[in-house]
């Protein structure tokens, strides 16, 4: 079968709230997610045996790729045995709370899913997808979701179209456990997750991310980008995530901040049987 193309796109949380901490060690959180037109694309084939090869030379191209894991978990859940082989062209940044390695292993279930004949509904998919990561059964949506649990849990919402929009990625990038592991409840404002879901649709967006304030402890630097991007004029600026990035939205001038690029984003949405 002939090499198909497949986008991978990126994500950006619009509000993050943490409620608490789980036995299993996970924080339970409810986030709204909303997927952007930032994205990676991924050459998909099938073959005799797995090869990864990718734009990004950071990126590893092994068993540890995520992009690899989930072939592994789709043979295992189908009982298939074909391989995949695959060309990651990388634009979405890491390090960066925008969710790209989660984006790739949700595509790839997808594509693994549409060139062997649809072996699964999507709604297996999005429940194998938790078994590789929190954010992967996300990118299975089409596109805007309310998340709950560690993120895996999913209800579908309405598509929500921002703009002028920009995401903003400092070169450095955050630990996501390092950022966790600064999260205090005891210091969490109090805000009511379903409060925040329902300003989306009544024109009363209420942006916020418990996980800003210790990413800042964890990288003060990310607290001056902040400032500078405020300072230029937009109107909201949010740490996506665990960070590195922000996403920033208002009708204002990037300025040019050292160390920083700046990305012209849309927010997108997907019909329920095609891919982005």
């Amino acid at each position: 079968m002939d090499r198909l193309k497949f986008n991978s796109p990126a994500k950006i949380n619009l509000f993050l709230r943490i409620l608490g901490k789980r036995e299993d060690g996970y924080h339970e959180l409810a986030s709204l997610f909303q997927a952007v037109d930032l994205m990676d694309t991924l050459q998909i084939a099938l073959s005799t045996q797995d090869a990864l090869t990718c734009t990004d030379p950071t990126l590893p191209t092994d068993q540890s790729n995520l992009v690899l894991k989930a072939a592994d978990l789709f043979r295992r859940k189908t009982g298939l045995t074909c391989g995949i082989k695959v060309h990651l062209e990388k634009k979405i940044p890491h390090e960066a709370g925008l969710g790209g390695g989660s984006s790739n292993a949700a595509t790839t279930l997808w594509a693994m899913n549409q060139l062997t004949g649809v072996q699964a509904s999507t709604a297996q998919l999005v429940e194998w997808a938790a078994e590789i990561g929190s954010d992967v059964p996300f990118f299975l949506s089409q596109g805007t979701s309310y998340c709950t649990g560690r993120g895996e849990k999913l209800l579908a919402k309405p598509p929500i179209a921002l703009a002028p929009l920009w995401i903003v990625k400092p070169l450095f990038g955050t630990s996501t456990p390092a950022v966790y592991g600064k999260v205090s409840l005891a210091n969490l404002t109090p805000r009511d997750p379903l409060v925040a879901l329902e300003s989306f649709y009544s024109l009363k967006h209420h942006y916020f991310n418990d996980l800003e304030a210790p990413a800042f402890e964890v990288m003060p630097e990310l607290a001056e980008v902040k400032s500078l991007l405020l300072s230029a004029g937009f109107t909201t600026v949010l740490l996506s995530g665990s960070g590195s990035s922000f996403f920033c939205i208002g009708d204002a001038t990037p300025p040019t901040i050292p160390g920083c690029r700046f990305y012209p984003v849309k927010t997108v949405h997907r019909l329920l049987n095609d891919w982005y």
